[in-house]
């Protein structure tokens, strides 16, 4: 059985088949909605139900209360049409075009960038070139049918092999891998590129007899939360983009900051950039005269009104949420946050 879906406000149509969500529809037929972790987590995918029923699916409460519900909002990585039906949701033009494929790749890098991350450089095919928007990411397709999603760390200009930044998580099953049998050389398959997370650029207003007028970018990384970040600030510089530029980056330990020095090196060479390293527990050899305490409360610190602005926050999901908690009662509009929750995988049941 299959059922109409027409996106408001912009009048697209396409048919999802009985067994698709409408997200997995959508992204079939060329039509680019928000989404991140498509497991129901991070709520990015969360847009309103205006006529007809949907099948909500599995997903987390903390993503759509039942407040929510009731105000017809689902969320489309999970949601099911149960008949035809008219969605409201904003489409993101920028990733219109880009295909999503699954290709083989080589490791033909390993760099060890900090006690337990590892920075892997993948290479395609030669005959094989992936498109992709800074900021988004992959998933490593396992052997058993488990997938692990990881944001790129390089820029679309330097793509002669992808960058991933893989974190040693406790008992992770495809991280211990990288960490303990991985080899240069060794093949891996993926699928992307993947998600919403990259610089709005269309998005600047303009005034009809001025000059662009530019919101100023604030960028929130807690962790391995700074590889996208990466991508997308080193494809803005790339492109010439003038925004005023502020990058918060949120670990642990000083060591936990593991492109430090890279990141002083654009304070040096873009004027309109600067950069906050923040430390929640900073060990008394580091010797750290720095910001300490959450990434998030030195945003608000500094930015006490965020009217005017956008902000991109990637990390962990205590994180993101902390964040947008905090961002909107500083007055950011809820439309001007995007985000990258890094969300743990969830594995398929084994029957």
């Amino acid at each position: 059985m299959t059922f109409k879906v027409r996106i408001e406000p912009s009048g697209h149509e396409f048919v999802a088949e009985g067994s698709e969500t409408i997200l997995e529809a959508a992204l079939r037929h060329g039509f680019n909605l928000p989404y991140s972790c498509r497991n129901g987590a991070c709520a990015t995918c969360k847009g309103k139900v205006i006529t007809g029923s949907v099948d909500y699916g599995v997903y987390e409460a903390k993503a759509l209360n039942e407040a929510e519900k009731l105000a017809g909002m689902a969320l489309f990585c999970r949601a099911r049409p149960l008949s035809d039906v008219v969605i409201e949701v904003r489409e993101i033009g920028a990733a219109r075009g880009i295909t999503i494929k699954t290709l083989p790749c080589r490791v033909v890098r390993m760099e060890r960038l900090a006690h337990d991350v590892m920075a892997l450089h993948l290479k395609l095919p030669q005959s094989e070139r992936l498109q992709f928007l800074a900021g988004q990411y992959i998933d490593i397709l396992l052997r058993d049918g488990r997938r692990r999603s990881f944001s790129l760390a390089n820029a679309p200009h330097d793509d002669e092999a992808l960058q991933l930044h893989i974190r040693h998580l406790p008992g992770g099953h495809f991280s211990g891998h990288v960490f303990t049998h991985m080899k240069e050389k060794d093949l891996l398959r993926f699928q992307g590129p993947l998600g919403t997370f990259f610089l709005r650029e269309e998005d600047a207003p303009t005034g009809a007899d001025s000059p662009t007028v530019e919101r100023p970018v604030i960028l929130m990384a807690g962790g391995t939360g700074f590889a996208p970040i990466k991508g997308i600030l080193e494809h803005a510089f790339y492109v010439g983009t003038q925004r005023p530029l502020h990058l918060y980056w949120g670990a642990r330990a000083r060591r936990d900051l593991y492109l430090h020095a890279l990141v002083r090196s654009w304070v040096e060479a873009h004027a309109n950039f600067r950069y906050t390293p923040v430390l929640s527990e900073p060990d008394p050899n580091d010797h750290w005269d720095g910001r300490c305490g959450w990434v998030h409360d030195a945003v608000v610190q500094d930015y006490p009104d965020l009217s005017g602005h956008e902000v991109y926050a990637s990390g962990p999901p205590p994180m993101i949420e902390a964040g947008r908690l905090a961002f909107s009662a500083h007055g950011l509009p809820a439309d001007r946050l995007f985000y990258d929750s890094f969300e743990r995988a969830q594995d398929p049941v084994v029957q």
